[in-house]
């Protein structure tokens, strides 16, 4: 009898102290649960994680273009947009995040992005009009794109893309070292309406700009990148060398 007590107490005890544990000051709660990095499929922790860090925290644009733009969503396909999220774009400041490129991601993750993305185009946004193709469909001319430039972009650039009164460089070698052709065309196309630069219909009022005049202006802006943007020194053959005491 007095052994099934000591045992009984020994129960009563393990219960209370499990319950004292349960309560302890820093033990998880209920639902605090971390979830693995590779299981992680809410769209917007992904884009904040991933993407908002470049275009915007609601994609809205930032230090690259807004993917939330309606023009922007109406030329860009999933493919098109799953490919830049996945692989990147070589050369860029644009990373690749699949895991099947050396990025984080999973397959699942990328098209939990892309869904995502692609789930901020909204029908009836751009009434009668109809935006040039997403790609190049013929070779830019470069003595073209010199007049469709002063002719589209110069009055805010300034005559030679080195910056004006409404807008600043777009030639700066530095600027152009970052991006792909791909990306000027794109921004040429949708503009930065978060930075107050049109649209390529808006340039000259009620005269759009083209699909070649836009392949034409790339192939121009494309021509200023130089072989080594932000060395003081390009050609290093005509540097003489001293050497340091």
């Amino acid at each position: 009898m007095r052994r099934h007590r000591s045992l009984f107490a020994l129960s009563a005890f393990a219960v209370l102290a499990c319950a004292a544990c349960n309560n302890s000051p820093g033990r998880p709660g209920p639902g605090s649960d971390v979830i693995p990095p590779d299981q992680l499929v809410e769209f917007n922790i992904l884009f904040g994680q991933n993407c908002a860090g470049c275009h915007g925290a609601s994609g809205n644009g930032g230090a690259t273009i807004a993917l939330r733009d309606p023009v922007f969503l109406a030329i860009a396909d999933d493919a098109a947009i799953r490919r830049a999220a996945a692989n990147g774009v070589h050369g860029t400041a644009m990373p690749a995040f699949a895991q099947s490129a050396g990025g984080m991601l999973t397959d699942k993750q990328i098209d939990v992005l892309v869904s995502g993305i692609r789930s901020w185009a909204q029908s009836g946004l751009l009434p009668g009009a109809n935006p040039p193709p997403y790609t190049a469909k013929t070779p830019g001319d470069l003595q073209r794109g010199t007049v469709v430039y002063q002719t589209f972009c110069s009055s805010c650039h300034g005559p030679d893309g080195t910056g004006g009164k409404k807008a600043s460089s777009i030639v700066d070698g530095s600027y152009l070292a970052l991006v792909s052709d791909q990306h000027l065309r794109t921004t040429v196309i949708a503009g930065r309406p978060e930075l107050g630069a049109p649209d390529w219909r808006e340039n000259v009022p009620g005269r759009p700009m083209s699909d070649q005049e836009i392949t034409d202006v790339v192939a121009w802006l494309a021509s200023r990148r130089v072989h080594s943007p932000g060395r003081p020194y390009p050609d290093l053959k005509n540097v003489e060398h001293h050497d340091v005491n």
